[in-house]
């Protein structure tokens, strides 16, 4: 704590001072911790008000909100101390000459206002969207520090409007082959995205009172569709299973007896046969496509990536000739199952759309367009 004093860390030591004494703070091992926080204290207190009278001396508005900040700081460490008072020292009662700083911290926040005010207007005026991005800022100290100041809430909205990235997203197919449409209004539903930045956003369609800035297509490139196949395999099934039960006999064909005279009976094992018809039905398709990055204003693209999707439409069943029972859990299973319909080939483009989005989405979320 010392050491933080003789290296001009007041506040640190001020914290560390104000931490010892938060317990317990009249035994009298607790006193060199108080000694030591007057010591911290007057010295920030002498430290922070010379400073502020230079900056006042400059004349120099771009100063204000330090100025201002530097009295908030000055009102807080008064606080933070008077929280553990009263405190002793000696058995007496020890006192620090507190200072209101409240006209200085309105005085300043309004000039911090005003100040910021008229800078982030004249960032606002150019048609730099990074200079209206800290024209934002510079609205957003002041309505955090005056709330409702003057025009701040309006001119939060402008700032941010002409800030933001506007993408337009959109598909081009290159395929030669229609797509369903709903595939084209899913992929572009940008709402299950949650995909929109603060200074970001993308539409899947078009605002005429915007001005968009980017353009991101998604070329489909190639859609391949394999024919629809079914193949079929059997199988002959050869199980010994349990078929109820019989009397134990002797090699002369006579019936055992227990020791108490009773027939002795035992499992019937019999060999149970099936011929086992499975049938798979297979289809598949993969769309192959390009996402591109283009900045309006530039016929030039600025950056590209590949995208790969692939739907697989499967099913399988089957059935049996003979004794079911020679079948496996699985086999019986599958003859639960019947042959369906395969699906159009509109119907396989379209399934490969939840894929397309997520690829879509992740290529966009890496992306940084600035």
């Amino acid at each position: 704590m010392g050491k933080a004093i003789s290296h001009g860390n007041y506040d640190q030591a001020i914290q560390e001072a104000l931490e010892k004494l938060d317990r317990n703070k009249d035994k009298p091992r607790k006193q060199d911790f108080i000694v030591l926080l007057e010591d911290a204290y007057y010295k920030a207190m002498q430290e922070d008000l010379q400073r502020i009278n230079t900056l006042k001396k400059d004349s120099n508005p771009e100063y204000f909100k330090t100025i201002y900040e530097m009295y908030l700081d000055l009102d807080d460490r008064q606080l933070a101390i008077k929280r553990v008072l009263p405190l002793k020292i000696n058995g007496k009662d020890f006192k620090l000459e507190f200072k209101d700083y409240a006209s200085e911290i309105v005085d300043y926040r309004y000039k911090t206002s005003e100040y910021l005010l008229a800078l982030g207007k004249s960032q606002l005026s150019s048609d730099n969207k990074y200079d209206a991005r800290e024209a934002y800022d510079q609205f957003s100290y002041v309505e955090a520090i005056n709330p409702n100041f003057k025009d701040t809430r309006a001119l939060l909205q402008e700032a941010h409007l002409k800030g933001t990235d506007f993408v337009m997203v959109y598909i081009e197919n290159q395929t030669k082959q229609i797509i369903p449409k709903q595939l084209e209004t899913d992929v572009l539903n940008f709402d299950t995205y949650g995909l929109d930045a603060f200074w970001t956003t993308y539409h899947g369609y078009i605002d005429q009172n915007l001005s968009y800035d980017y353009d991101v297509v998604m070329r489909l490139k190639a859609i391949s569709l394999s024919p629809e196949r079914v193949h079929e395999k059997q199988k002959l099934n050869e199980k010994n299973i349990i078929d109820g039960w019989e009397y134990k006999k002797d090699r002369n064909g006579s019936i055992l007896l227990d020791s108490l005279g009773n027939k002795m009976k035992i499992d019937k094992i019999i060999n149970a046969k099936a011929r086992y018809f499975e049938v798979s039905q297979y289809k598949s398709v993969e769309v192959i496509a390009d996402v591109v990055f283009s900045k309006l204003g530039s016929n030039k693209p600025v950056d590209s990536f590949k995208l790969n999707s692939t739907f697989i439409f499967e099913n399988f069943y089957a059935w049996v000739r003979g004794d079911e029972r020679a079948l496996s859990l699985q086999e019986r299973e599958l003859t639960r199952n019947r042959a369906v319909p395969f699906p159009s080939d509109q119907q396989m483009v379209f399934d490969t759309g939840e894929d397309l989005k997520l690829q879509l989405k992740n290529i966009l979320s890496a992306y940084t367009l600035n």
